[in-house]
């Protein structure tokens, strides 16, 4: 006997965790946790947006490269027409100086020609001349020619011909000058066109891409603190269940007695005396709420009957307060609980553990303080038990 008081005593003294402040943390973390992970799913969508965003830049980037290396192309096709044009222009241009040396001494081959006919014939050559409103008029007047000789002939006729050749060739040089520039600055205005398209693109795709390492960052940060939350949920639930096991092992430590079973509905929840009555009037109150039956500190509280948990918790002077639902509109409520072992919306049975008798709020000694109530209105609990 001596040897089972010694162990009961530190059982009977021992402090519980409180279930209730337990399951409103867990709530709470659960909530902060929801609202994480809402963020972290929001985060990682538009991570992902943005990150199709890139790529749809960048697919953009490399066709617009894409163009530019077919202009590039381009341009030096026309960069090699463009020399070969060059050369030919410079061949054009040395052939031109050599006609005009050419055309040059044919003129003077012509004038002196002129003046010896002039001596051997002054008077039709003065005409000739003087008639002539021009140097090409002067080679056209067919009056002048009939009286030229074969040689004189072929001397004016190559003058004619070298004049029409230089002029040629003045033309074709400056066609190719204008065809030659033409090209250069159409393909040059394009690339230049491409080249400013593409350097748009790509600092939209880093103004992109930084946004993105921001919400990278933040999805990190947010992730780290969802898993933070998780390890504190684990770690509440974890404490919650050792509280729960803890209540549940102490149904056999504390000698509470039978499950008493009234002529109602209802079981005792603990089994005692009634110390005080329903309805029975204090100082601080007309009509006590409910009946008292005295325990001792710790004896496990069971539930009354099948139901669900609808308050658990602390509540002014019915100190930790613990209501139950039952089927219709019963109720059953326990106060000045040492420690509560459910939460709100447990479904517990009959009979079950939902946590430890005590003496906090308004209490004057170890007992529980046991209520029924029909559509929240208090009633006399012994017409259910």
């Amino acid at each position: 006997m001596a040897l089972g008081l010694i162990l009961a005593l530190p059982l009977a003294g021992l402090a519980l965790p409180d279930a209730a402040t337990l399951s409103t943390q867990i709530e709470q973390t659960q909530s902060q946790l929801n609202a994480t992970n809402s963020k972290k799913t929001e985060l990682s969508g538009e991570v992902k947006d943005l990150g199709s965003r890139i790529s749809g830049l960048q697919d953009e980037i490399n066709g617009l490269s894409q163009q530019e290396a077919s202009v590039q192309r381009r341009l030096d096709v026309r960069a090699a027409q463009l020399e070969k044009l060059r050369k030919e222009l410079e061949q054009l241009k040395r052939r031109l100086a050599k006609l005009t040396v050419r055309y040059e001494k044919a003129r003077t081959a012509l004038a002196d020609r002129l003046v010896e006919r002039y001596k051997e014939d002054p008077p039709d050559a003065v005409t000739v001349v003087l008639e002539s409103q021009g140097f090409n008029e002067f080679l056209e007047r067919t009056a002048f020619m009939e009286r030229l000789s074969d040689q004189d002939h072929d001397i004016v006729t190559r003058v004619s011909g070298l004049k029409d050749e230089v002029t040629a060739d003045t033309e074709r040089v400056g066609q190719i000058e204008n065809r030659v520039h033409g090209i250069v600055q159409e393909i040059t205005e394009q690339r230049d066109m491409l080249a400013a398209a593409r350097s748009r693109k790509e600092e939209a795709q880093g103004q992109v891409a930084d946004v993105r390492a921001g919400k990278k960052s933040a999805l990190a940060e947010t992730a780290k603190q969802s898993d933070h939350l998780q390890g504190q949920l684990d770690s509440l639930e974890a404490d919650q269940a050792a509280v729960q096991g803890q209540l549940s092992g102490t149904a056999g430590t504390y000698d509470a007695g039978p499950i008493r079973q009234g002529s109602g509905q209802l079981i005792w929840p603990v089994n005692g005396p009634i110390t005080s009555p329903f309805c029975e009037t204090r100082a601080w109150e007309a009509c006590h709420p409910g009946i008292d039956i005295g325990v001792s500190s710790g004896t496990p509280i069971r539930a009354a009957a099948d139901g669900r948990v609808i308050t658990a918790g602390p509540n002014g002077g019915y100190g930790n307060y613990t209501c139950i639902q039952h089927g219709g509109a019963l109720s059953t409520c326990y106060a000045h609980q040492s420690s509560i072992g459910v939460s709100v919306g447990q479904e517990v049975h009959q009979g079950d553990v939902i946590g430890l008798t005590g003496c906090t709020g308004l209490c004057f000694g170890d007992h529980l303080h046991f209520e029924t109530r029909i559509n929240g209105s208090v009633t006399d609990p012994m017409a259910y038990l």
